[in-house]
């Protein structure tokens, strides 16, 4: 196997999750005051099975949609054979004539073959037997898991009505919000975890995504999926549903995978001594399960083409256009992701954004193609009208034959030929579309910013944003791409893998091992030109990419109100809003000019125009919205409405009193807003109609409040990138007339922070001032990366890592490096090594438990 040098390096605790003076906390509960409910053991599939209840609306829903799936599958196994061998075709085609004594009408049965006929051909037929016997096998294995679901579920059922107090028929109608916080609240009274004696928000997410966040944090660093450049299509992202159900079952829960139960990874992951041995040993089990995928490839790729068949075709023949239509790709929903986001939450988000990404989408229809499309909707629409006119004078022009399935093609060409004309109102407006997705998918590249008109960004953004047609093709075809990737692609990256598990792993009390990117820390994976500077010290190796540690943690905070985060990050998030809260009300008081280089110059003021330009979609960079933007709070609360649909909801019972509760509810956001008080804290109406109006009103509030930060900051981002970019190209203009002598190899400098790193691909390239990477704090990383154990023994958080590598050279040089594919590092002039190299023996972590760092 190829070896390949590791940029994943190691990392400290960083605070506990656990309350103060409750670290290693051992609940006693009496024996007579237990509960059904205490001591649950694993409570990652307990509060998954109640988040997938509650998102199921319930247990009748959630049975019979189980029921229907096993039909369904008896249905298209079934009908698929009964067609293939149970229907004479000739009699259906009228190609052979059917003797009848009593009428000379063919019926549908004379088309069905005799059941012993049948039954012979089917039983002549080997594949056939060997597609049943395969169907039956995997029917009987979702039949048993279905009846062990269903004692599983009534049994969280029985947690909603008698612990929660709610009832089936309340919670399709309660938030996931409401849930948590009951189950928060009852974690007092039956101690459901007995490690800890409080729950935390944090906690029911870090168990629910425990995988998710994993599989968010290794996409984040290009991990994963896997990248080709076909020669004629560029750069391509295959991610399916199949190769991330294998990626899954390689390293989550499949027999031999890094975990041993579901919250714990195995021992020997944990240490770094025996890495290049676990390297091997997964590219050995990521070999034989690609070879299990290829033999059952035939298998899986004729079951996907029958159950696409069956779902798309009645869709096709409704609706021609949907195959043109877009969906969010399942790399998108992975990629635009926050860490600890859960399902509904993410969808939300995605599909607040569908239609504007759609309009961008269809900007870069291609004019030679819209001629085309518009010649060749003319002639088939000239073609239809006759044969209607035909059809309407005398319905026997429809006996003829074909003249039927002509109609229907012609239409469907018309339909699909309709799809590549633009509208003729529409107005090409590239970066404001752009700026509008960008409020709600949260994340997007530097470079697409200024440059949303270019096929380049188009291209790239259609990797998220892909057609439907696409999307069905790439499903098609994984059977038979997902065992290349798996033997091919996969296994080259098993060294970087248990590296990337081992060093981004940590163990929290009363959780169990989770991902690090998961804890939201500042300090730990703060990227200091996403507002943590000054408030990190992770290194390069150790930042998340595109800002989504930043973003993750303001998202969170805003969707729990009720969250309690650690000293630091609350200082970071109070500090941001109240930074966002100042540009808004400020901007009519303060001069554009009079802002200091550093600051944005009225970022909230062009983000928040007025509603008349956000309801033309217009988030501006012209001067004339920096003037119009100085109206202060009360515009940016009108903002917030037109960026949701909260003015929408609020009619829902279309009566006056429904509308001057509306009213009501607009003017105490305005407050709110201006008062800084959070609006989902607020209680709701008496009635339960007022509680879910009231609810829905405020969760489009917190979701608008995101997208206003998410805009702050990619903009703040973006200034603060241009500015360090210009003062490092002057910083190198000087340096490089005082030291043409020097050589590039090993260059001295009076700070070795202001080197220029080598940055992700993921990430823009431009680099961090000296200012962005304090002294003190990477002294402190410095010293955490070379040692084990170094810190202080009071941290109820383990983290498990390997050796570091020490990028500087003797007397303070720094040795310059180069980037190698997938995170390696090599000194320039030499090649990646591919080859396994020595790695110090650490006998102590291999023969004792790794140690637990604390700190007070």
């Amino acid at each position: 196997m190829a070896h390949f040098d590791t940029e994943y390096q190691r990392l400290e605790a960083s605070y506990s999750d656990s309350p103060p003076g409750e670290e290693n906390l051992l609940m006693h509960v009496p024996e007579g005051a237990k509960s059904q409910w205490h001591h649950i053991e694993n409570l990652d599939l307990f509060f998954q099975r109640v988040y997938n209840l509650h998102q199921k609306n319930g247990f009748t829903c959630m049975l019979l949609g189980e029921i229907f799936e096993l039909v369904q599958l008896l249905f298209v196994v079934g009908f698929t054979v009964f067609l293939a061998n149970c229907v004479d075709y000739d009699i259906l085609f009228a190609n052979k004539f059917v003797n009848h004594t009593d009428s000379s009408k063919v019926t549908l049965p004379d088309a069905f073959l005799p059941v012993d006929v049948c039954s012979a051909r089917i039983r002549d037929n080997s594949f056939v037997i060997f597609v049943l016997i395969i169907s039956g096998v995997f029917w009987l294995h979702r039949l048993v898991k279905f009846i062990y679901n269903v004692c599983c579920y009534w049994e969280i059922r029985s947690f909603y009505i008698n612990a929660l107090k709610m009832t089936m028929s309340e919670l399709p109608y309660a938030t996931w919000q409401e849930v948590q916080a009951r189950i928060v609240e009852i974690q007092k009274e039956h101690q459901i975890c007995i490690h800890k004696k409080e729950l935390t928000e944090l906690d029911i997410y870090h168990r629910i995504l425990r995988f998710k966040n994993y599989m968010v944090a290794m996409v984040n660093k290009s991990l994963l999926p896997v990248r080709f450049r076909p020669p004629v299509l560029g750069e391509c992202v295959f991610f399916t549903r199949g190769l991330k159900y294998n990626f899954e079952l390689i390293f989550f829960w499949g027999p031999g995978s890094l975990f041993e139960n579901e919250w714990s990874l195995k021992q020997e992951y944990k240490r770094g001594g025996n890495r290049l041995e676990l390297a091997d040993r997964l590219a050995s089990r990521i070999l034989w399960i690609g070879i299990a995928n290829l033999l059952l490839c035939p298998v899986i790729l004729v079951w996907q083409i029958l159950y696409a068949f069956f779902s798309y075709t009645e869709v096709i023949k409704r609706e021609p256009g949907s195959l043109g239509a877009r969906c969010w790709s399942l790399y998108g929903r992975c990629y635009l992701r926050h860490f600890n986001e859960l399902d509904h939450e993410l969808m939300s988000r995605l599909s607040k954004g569908y239609k504007a990404a759609s309009k961008y989408m269809n900007c870069f229809l291609s004019p030679l193609l819209t001629v085309v499309a518009k010649n060749v909707a003319f002639f088939a629409g000239s073609l239809l009208a006759v044969l209607i006119a035909l059809t309407i004078y005398d319905e026997d022009v429809l006996a003829v034959e074909h003249v039927l399935s002509s109609i229907t093609l012609l239409g469907v060409c018309i339909t699909v030929c309709r799809s590549f004309i633009p509208d003729k109102h529409m107005v090409f407006c590239p970066e404001q579309l752009l700026r509008v997705i960008l409020a709600h998918i949260h994340y997007m590249p530097d470079h697409w910013q200024g440059n949303a008109h270019r096929y380049e960004t188009r291209d790239q953004f259609s990797q998220l944003f892909q057609y439907k047609a696409v999307f069905i093709l790439e499903e098609l075809i994984s059977p038979v791409v997902t065992p290349i990737i798996l033997i091919f692609c996969l296994r080259r990256k098993s060294l970087e893998i248990i590296d990337f598990f081992r060093n981004f792993t940590v163990e929290v009390v009363g959780v169990g091992d989770t991902c690090s990117f998961a804890q939201m820390d500042i300090r730990q994976h703060g990227h200091p030109a996403w507002m943590s500077e000054g408030k990190t010290e992770a290194s390069i190796y150790q930042q998340a990419e595109d800002g989504k540690t930043e973003l993750s943690l303001m998202h969170f905070a805003i969707t729990n109100p009720q969250w309690q985060p650690p000293q630091e990050t609350t200082h970071f998030i109070s500090q941001l809003k109240e930074r966002v809260h100042r540009e808004a009300t400020g901007a009519s008081d303060t001069h554009p000019l009079s802002l200091s280089e550093s600051e944005p110059r009225s970022l909230i003021a062009n983000h928040l125009g007025g509603p008349s330009t956000l309801n033309s979609v217009h988030f501006g960079r012209d001067s004339s919205l920096t003037n119009n933007a100085a109206a202060g709070l009360s515009d940016g609360a009108s903002a917030l409405r037109s960026l949701s649909p909260i003015s929408s909801s609020l009619h829902l019972r279309g009566s006056l009193s429904a509308a001057h509760r509306a009213g009501q509810t607009s003017a105490m956001s305005k407050a709110m807003a201006s008062s800084g008080t959070d609006a989902r804290t607020v209680s709701s109406g008496s009635s339960a109609w007022e509680g879910q109006l009231t609810s829905l009103v405020l969760s489009e509030y917190a979701s608008t409040e995101m997208s206003i930060h998410a805009l702050y900051m990619h903009e703040l981002h973006k200034q603060q990138s241009r500015g360090e970019l210009s003062r490092h190209t002057w910083h190198r203009q000087e340096s490089d007339e005082s030291s043409d002598s020097v050589p590039d190899e090993v260059r001295s400098e009076p700070n070795p922070h202001s080197r220029n790193f080598p940055r992700s691909h993921t990430f823009p390239t431009t680099v961090p001032s000296p200012s962005a990477i304090p002294t003190s704090a990477s002294a402190t990383s410095s010293t955490m990366l070379g040692q084990e154990g170094a810190s202080s023994q009071s941290s109820t958080q383990r983290r498990y890592s390997g050796p570091a590598t020490d990028s500087f050279g003797a007397g303070g040089k720094v040795v310059r490096s180069a980037r190698v594919p997938m995170g390696g590092w090599a000194e320039d002039g030499q090649a990646a090594p591919r080859h396994h190299e020595p790695v110090p023996e650490e006998s102590s972590e291999d023969e004792m438990p790794p140690h637990v760092h604390k700190i007070t």
